[in-house]
This record gives structure tokens, sequence and C-alpha cells, in this order.
């Protein structure tokens, strides 16, 4: 075992896994515990298109200390309530997974339940009406809480799309100004310590050594430290998951920029579609034994919202994750340590809730085995949560018109989704579990958004009386309708707050 304190940290690759752990490194070490060394080759690209996030990005710009709107504008970025869903349950049909709440819960049962309570009485209206975020995303507004929203009113919940390539550059400048040192240099070979196997040191293609006690993989996914030289499993998930490619491109924006992403199923697979101030991020993931290449690229470049700027990019890729995220003294963040499709923007918040994951267990006074079994303990539960949600998108469904969908839909899936499914249909409830990153309301979009239907709800929410409940769930709709027409537009929002200079287009 390895006793001796740890105060070298390299890091294996730069990218916006790269940089995340870098930043929050060294804002954690203050230059008084170790220091970070981070190694990058200017030949060798970075898969960036992780452009759209989620809601707890905030909480890391706020570790950091970053300003939201210099972040904004130096990253071109846009804001984003949720992401709207296009022919997921069925061709033709949308729906919308907004970031908060659908109204608020009334003496301790969930509010879906009193809505399906009026729903079976033929009133109550569209759920969506009550979810702020959804409201305001459908109208094109948009203000950030809480100085631009009246008293008492919940916040919108809220994330960004950005430029994931600026968003690499604003963290290196953000930790080199904080004492990181990066090394450009190409790894020609990982030495690893006879006796254990720990990685000791990193031999670059010049010739120069770079040694550490504890090692930071973000190569990508060839895990050049975590699988290449420690082998330490891949668990595969594409029975489950079965797209295999993407093809990637940006193009001409269509205004007015849009608050959400869009995901918009295909034949083979599903199509993003994501604002940003200077362009708009588009993207094709599919499944490469029901769809060529060729054909792939086509379909992307027919369904653009303005001219194309760049050649689709590929990108090849197996879901799943490593079977151990941290093994011996290197933790692997990002695409080295596994792969989830974006369908619900994840991947850039894996590398952050890894990265505080690793600040919490974070071995300094040398290597650690609890420290180490917790971490991967964490990290599957975290995959495995996430993994059920983005089955559920394929499986919940009707289609019937193409080989990918047919599959899905008749698969068989993990156990812990059916039991997820199955109490839903009983009655409406959503099974949840501690600290998992997608909440009752994202269950309950996706589920009804897709066609699952709750055999009944939850009869408590027959207590109250009923032309109360009607009384209190029509105030919900009308002071968000409300509270919407009074904010401005998206676009007018970060033209008077966060514009970007256009000249760093």
């Amino acid at each position: 075992m390895d006793a001796k304190p740890y105060r070298k940290f390299v890091i294996v690759g730069g990218g916006t896994s790269g940089w995340i752990a870098a930043a929050t490194l060294i804002q954690a070490l203050k230059g008084h515990l170790g220091e970070v060394e981070l190694i990058e080759s200017d030949e060798i690209g970075t898969v960036g298109v992780g452009e759209a996030t989620i809601p707890p990005i905030q909480f890391l710009n706020g570790l950091l200390g970053i300003d939201e709107y210099d972040f904004v504008r130096k990253t071109q970025a846009t804001f984003k309530l949720g992401i709207q869903f296009r022919n997921w349950g069925r061709q033709g049909q949308e729906y919308f997974h907004p970031f908060g709440a659908y109204g608020e819960p009334i003496d301790g049962v969930g509010f879906h339940h009193y809505w399906l309570r009026l729903r079976a009485n033929g009133e109550g209206g569209s759920l969506d009406s009550y979810a702020l975020s959804t409201v305001a995303a459908k109208a094109g507004k948009f203000a950030t809480p809480p100085k631009d929203l009246p008293p008492g009113v919940p916040g919108l919940g809220y994330a960004y799309h950005f430029d994931a390539g600026l968003y690499a550059q604003y963290l290196r400048a953000y930790a080199e100004a904080r004492g990181v040192k990066r090394t450009e240099g190409r790894i020609a070979k990982v030495e690893q310590r006879l006796e254990d196997g720990f990685v000791s040191g990193l031999v670059l293609a010049d010739g120069r050594r770079v040694e550490g006690d504890f090692f930071v993989d973000c190569s990508g996914f060839r895990g050049l430290l975590i699988e290449q030289a420690l082998e330490a499993g891949f668990e595969d998930w594409s029975h489950w998951l079965p797209c295999d490619r993407a093809l990637a491109v940006p193009c001409e924006n269509a205004y007015p920029l849009t608050p959400y992403t869009r995901s918009t199923a295909r034949e083979a697979g599903w199509q993003w579609r994501i604002p940003l101030q200077h362009r708009t991020g588009n993207g094709y993931v599919y499944c490469s034994d029901h769809i060529s290449d060729d054909e792939a690229a086509a379909t992307l470049l027919a369904n653009l919202d303005g001219k194309a700027l760049a050649d689709p990019r590929p990108l090849r890729f197996k879901a799943g994750r490593r079977r151990k995220a941290w093994s011996k003294n290197v933790v692997a963040l990002g695409l080295a340590g596994g792969f989830m499709e974006p369908l619900e923007s994840t991947s850039i918040h894996l590398v952050q809730t890894g990265a505080m994951r690793l600040l919490a267990l974070l071995p300094l006074g040398g290597y650690d085995p609890a420290a180490e079994h917790e971490y991967n303990r964490l990290t599957q539960i975290e995959y495995e949560q996430i993994r059920d949600f983005i089955i559920l998108h394929y499986c919940a469904t009707e289609r019937d018109d193409a080989p990918l969908w047919t599959y899905c839909r008749t698969m068989a899936i993990p156990d812990s989704l059916a039991h997820r499914i199955e109490l839903f249909r009983s009655r409406a409830k959503i099974a949840r579990y501690d600290d998992q990153l997608f909440a009752e309301p994202s269950w309950l979009a996706v589920f009804l958004g897709q066609g699952v239907a709750p055999r009944d709800y939850d009869r408590l929410a027959d207590a109250a009386a009923y032309d109360e409940v009607v009384a209190r769930v029509r105030r919900i709709g009308q002071a968000n309708a409300g509270l919407v027409s009074r904010l401005p537009t998206h676009d007018a929002f970060i033209a008077a707050a966060c514009k970007a200079d256009p000249l760093a287009a």
C-alpha cells in the first residue's frame, strides 16, 4: 500500500473534462495542499459535443466563483429551460421535459395526483401549464432569478447551452491563473511500479518524463491510463442503448433563439438541436445496424435550421461504463470513465459529479482503498440511475415504423427500470432513490410524454374538497401565465444582460 502523502496531481487530457478536473482541484487545494499539472496535445482533438447542460452546473460555477454573465458572454452561451422531445412516443407527437416542478404539493401529496384527479373529471387542462419553465419555454421568455422575478415567486430552473471548446478555454484560463501547469505533449508511455502496478510517471513523445502521485484520466474513449494501463474493464450497455455513432455539425442560427434543447427522434436514432449565440449545434445519434453513415449525414443535413458551417464530424462510441472508475492511483473522468449518449445532457454533469466525488474522497494522505471502493460504489449507482432514465425514452414508445424502434419497444429492460414503470402504471407513484439526479418531475414528464398511462392516482388526493382543489390548481396555472407574460424574450434578455462580442465568433 502506498502510504506517502499525495501532493502531485497529474491530469491526462484537456477538453471540458480535463479542465473541469483542473479547475476544481486547484480551487480545492488552493496552492497549499498540492500541485496540479495537466498534459494535453494539440495533435489530439477533443470530442466536444457536450454543448447542452442541466441545472447542477450552476453549483460548479458557484463553487469556482465564476461570474454568470461573464461566462455566458465568453462561451457564446444561451439559456436552457428544458428539452423538447419530438416523435419519441409516436410520430407527430411532442412533449417537454422542464427544469423545475409541476405545481406544488397539497397537504403533502404530489401535485400531479390532484391533476390526475381533475383530469378524470375532464378538467385540469394540460400539465404543462403548471410548470413555470415549460410555460416560459413555449413563449420564448427568460429571466434569471431572483433579481428579475417578483418577490415570492419561485425561480425558473435553468441551465445553459454553450460552445464546449470555448468553455474548455474559459476553464483553462481560470485554472492556469490559479497555478495549474499545462504541459503540451503526446504521451508515448505509461510507467507503472513493478510491485503493485500503480502509475508512477508518464513519458512524452519527446522524451520528457512527468511524475505524479495521483492521476486523473481524461483521455477520452481510449482510457489511456484507466483501461490501456490498468485494465479496469468495461460494462457494455449497448443491448439497451444500441446507438453507436454520431455526426455533429454546426449551422447558421434561426431566430428567435429558443431557450431549450430539441431532440427529434429519427428512423435510426435521434437528432439534437442546440442554439448558441453565434451558431446552432446539431447532431444525429444513430445505430449503425440500421442506417449507413452516408444516409445519416444526408438526414442530418436535410434537417438543419440554416446553412451548414462545416462538414459533419463523425464519432463512434459504445454505451456503458468502466467497471472501476477509480483504480489504484487513477480516477477516470468523462469519456474515459464511460459513455452515456447525450439525450438528457448528462455528459458534462457526469464529469462535474465525478470531480466533486473525487474532492470529497481525495487521498491526500496516500492511497486509501476505502475511498476507492466508495468512489466506485457511488459512481456505479449514478451511472445506472441515469442509464435507466435514458432507456425509458427508448422503451416507452408506440413506434413500430422502423426496426430500431421495434427492437427498443420490445427489448428486455433492467429490473430497476421495470419496477419504476410498473409502480407508475399502478398508481402514478415514482420510485425515488437518495440523491439521484433526475427527480420526480423529470420522470413524470417522460412517463406521461411517452404514453405511460397510470391506472390510478394516490387516493389521498381525494381527501381535499373537489372545489378547493380546482381553485388551487387554477391559481397555479394563472400565476404561471401571468408571470411569463411579464418576462422579456430570451433574445431580449441576452441582448440586455450578456450578449457575446460578435467578433469573438
